[in-house]
């Protein structure tokens, strides 16, 4: 018999070549994917929009932030529009209907006392937003998981130990003259804010440390002295908001942060001053009954905390709203470390002269 085996291959089909739209079409979406991961997972840029860490950032500044640093966190919020803000015109730019568990990837190294971070506003968690779309913020670590801190006349203590300051940090001082006025364009040369007019000689003034010097030494003015409250004035807005304790923004704690498998005993004092961490950012259902404290419905004698938590303070003193009012910043919140100043603007400036030259490229200490 005879038998015959044909070896030819079929001859390949033709691939059809790709129109210039569907090209373009995907390239878009590569583009679109690269960023978003990058964006995501990597590094992002972030705008300062207020004052509250000057004079190291200033508004406007627009800054590189490193999220490898801590290492990357995985979105909250899957559903989401990238490249935009939570809300867009009044309406939500992210779905809600799948909300994922707080994870994040290893990091080449922990949140430390000094670094500049970028986070989520805890006190957001109020209007039930989720952590990942909540308002952006950047301020100074102060103090992390298992410290202790105090302030005591505007100076932080850690453990009981004088905190390093910020090498640009500001504060307010009382600035008394014999009565004659200030020259406007001083105060703007020196990138000085008036805060208030106590009296018309008196005036309570942000002023930068490189300048102090020189401010006291115009022949109008016969003091400055630094304007610290004093210890045991209570302020209503200081955390935790609570007559238990006369704390103000100067004169503070102590107050031990939280710590993942650090456990409390569960009274009155020390509820007050953790049940938003308990109840807010580690979910749990709390009741209190008479004397008795209940968490998820069974009563607690004790807590042991599931995250870990900071302390983050705006390196100008007395014009941030910070952790000394609205207390700790769990760690699901954290986004990443601040790096360098890319870029800066100023709006008070015309076309011109609203780059400010001298801070491109700037590291961040």
């Amino acid at each position: 018999m005879n038998w015959k085996f044909s070896l030819k291959r079929k001859p390949k089909a033709e691939k059809k070549k790709k129109s210039k739209t569907r090209e373009w079409l995907d390239a878009i979406v590569f583009a679109v994917v690269a960023a978003t991961l990058i964006r995501g997972l990597l590094f992002s840029a972030y705008a300062i929009p207020s004052g509250s860490m000057e004079g190291t950032e200033l508004t406007g500044d627009y800054l590189f932030v490193s999220k490898i640093s801590y290492g990357p966190r995985i979105a909250n919020t899957p559903l989401a529009f990238p490249f935009v803000e939570p809300k867009v015109f009044g309406s939500r730019s992210y779905w809600d209907l799948i909300e994922l568990p707080y994870w994040r990837l290893p990091g080449f190294t922990e949140v430390k006392k000094g670094d500049v971070v970028v986070f989520n506003k805890p006190e957001d968690a109020d209007q039930g937003i989720p952590v990942d779309e909540r308002t952006t913020l950047i301020k100074r670590c102060q103090a992390t998981p298992g410290d202790r801190l105090t302030i005591v006349n505007g100076q932080v203590y850690i453990n009981g130990k004088v905190a390093q300051n910020a090498v640009k940090q500001q504060t307010s001082y009382l600035v008394t003259t014999n009565g004659t006025g200030i020259n406007p364009q001083l105060l703007e040369d020196f990138n000085i804010e008036v805060r208030q007019q106590l009296a018309p000689n008196i005036y309570d003034m942000v002023i930068p440390q490189e300048h102090l010097a020189e401010i006291k030494s115009y022949s109008n003015i016969k003091s400055v002295e630094p304007y610290i409250q004093k210890p045991g004035e209570a302020d209503p807005q200081v955390f935790p908001r609570s007559n238990k304790f006369k704390w103000n923004e100067d004169n503070f704690g102590p107050l031990v942060i939280p710590k993942r498998g650090y456990t409390i005993p569960l009274n009155d004092s020390t509820f007050t001053l953790y049940r938003r961490a308990i109840e807010i950012y580690e979910n749990n259902k709390v009741d209190v009954k008479g004397n008795d404290i209940y968490v998820n419905g069974k009563k607690a004698a004790r807590y042991t905390f599931k995250m870990n938590y900071y302390w983050m303070m705006g390196d100008n003193r007395h014009n941030s709203w910070d952790s000394r009012f609205w207390g700790y910043v769990p760690e699901d919140h954290i986004i990443g470390k601040a790096l360098i100043t890319v870029m800066s603007t100023d709006s008070t400036k015309e076309f011109f002269n609203k780059i400010r030259w001298n801070r491109m490229f700037k590291p961040i200490d």
